[in-house]
């Protein structure tokens, strides 16, 4: 009776092995129809609201430039006297000296520039937003299997304890400990459910789908990160933060142009025609012409609050250029520690394992032990999974945290 136990036993610890592995071998294999990171970037740079609602300041700077071009418009003048010439029709012109619209012009190119820059930052950024729950949504799903697989185990425990507990082999403190077991197990699997539902709300956030979108994402990348020095040269020169701030730099360049075009008075000439200043004349003429003293106004003030605004935003371009050093070259020796020890998970530590399982799953077949350190085998090989899918996550939170330091995509 005992052997025939046995064999009840084994049997779905067998199938169990087989669906561990059949598992782990499907993890290595995109599903079809999969949304590769690529394609939710992609969708993401077409529907997310936050890039759509960046965009929408180029009109505002293009609208900007048409009122840089425009020209002052001329004044007319109608008077009446009682004295002679009893009327006067006049006209001014006024004349912007020292280049001031060619200058406003320059500051509106600037200016479109600079947005075009802050457009392509609030880009790197989402796209930053999309691989961290992309990957956070795999992870969350990887770990809901698991813990899935362990409910599983947990209750065929339960049903082994009460079958040798029926047979007499075993107290009903196995049978108790193995339902406490199933009810901790089944309390886990529901955490991870919500936490799956949660990473799934935030990938469709982003990719401005409805929140409850089913989505089956492609596998893990193990791409190895760039090294520092090319992390270093990538952030230097592709950083859409520094371009950000270079943009602000160029258009500040040219509001300094504008403050010192500022300072030159502009010119109105005037011409007026005279009516009525009989027997003298008929119609009689004046011409003239104003121009401002700059005796209180000089606009030296204005032109010292553009030149300090750009030694601030020079000063804050060292210091993210500093910041950006230091965080890309941590970045990258984080993201490269972490996918060694992601890659030791895969390749040796999970093998291991499963020969530790098959070896008690053999020790059991041949009678030379119990069930106990076959379940104690299975068990731990959920465990190793478990700390390998937090090398996971670690290792793209460091991915995503050195793209977010370089500010560019990754090669």
């Amino acid at each position: 009776m005992l052997t025939t136990l046995k064999r009840r036993l084994l049997l779905p610890c067998i199938g169990l092995t087989a669906l561990l592995l059949a598992i782990d071998a499907a993890a290595q294999v995109a599903p079809v129809g999969s949304l590769t990171m690529q394609a939710a970037i992609g969708r993401a740079m077409a529907a997310n609201p936050t890039i759509a609602a960046a965009r929408l300041r180029g009109p505002i700077n293009l609208a900007n430039l048409a009122v840089a071009r425009e020209r002052l418009n001329p004044e007319g003048s109608f008077e009446l006297e009682k004295e002679t010439p009893k009327e006067a029709y006049g006209v001014a012109v006024p004349f912007e000296l020292g280049g001031k619209r060619a200058r406003r012009i320059e500051v509106a190119e600037a200016t479109i520039r600079a947005g075009d820059a802050e457009v392509a930052a609030t880009i790197a950024q989402v796209r930053n937003d999309v691989r961290r729950a992309y990957f956070g949504q795999i992870v969350a799903e990887q770990r809901l299997t698991i813990l899935r697989e362990q409910r599983d185990i947990s209750m065929r425990t339960v049903d082994t304890a009460q079958a040798r507990l029926d047979a007499g082999d075993v107290p009903r403190l196995e049978v108790m400990q193995a339902q406490l077991a199933l009810a901790a197990t089944e309390n886990e699997a529901a955490a991870a459910e919500g936490t799956a539902a949660a990473a799934r709300a935030t990938l469709n956030a982003l990719l401005a789908q409805p929140l409850d979108t089913p989505t089956v994402l492609s596998t893990i990348d193990d791409t190895a990160p760039p090294g520092a020095q090319a992390a270093l040269a990538l952030a230097q020169t592709a950083s859409a933060e520094l371009i950000a701030i270079d943009r602000q730099i160029e258009a500040q360049r040219a509001r300094i142009q504008l403050a010192e075009a500022l300072r030159v008075p502009d010119l109105t000439p005037t011409f007026t025609l005279t009516h009525g200043a009989e027997p003298e004349f008929t119609y009689g003429w004046r011409a003239g012409a104003a121009v401002t003293l700059p005796l209180f106004t000089t606009h030296r003030a204005g032109v010292l609050v553009e030149q300090t605004t750009l030694d601030q935003l020079m000063a804050q371009r060292q210091a993210t250029l500093l910041r950006i050093q230091g965080e890309v070259t941590a970045a990258s020796q984080r993201a490269q520690a972490q996918r060694d020890l992601f890659l030791r998970y895969r390749d040796q530590i999970i093998p291991q394992a499963q020969q530790v399982e098959q070896l008690a799953q053999d020790a059991y077949q041949l009678g030379q032990t119990g069930i106990g350190p076959l379940l104690l085998a299975l068990q731990a090989t959920r465990d190793v999974r478990l700390r390998s899918l937090d090398a996971i996550d670690q290792f793209q939170t460091a991915l995503a945290d050195l793209e977010r330091a370089i500010g560019a995509p990754l090669p």
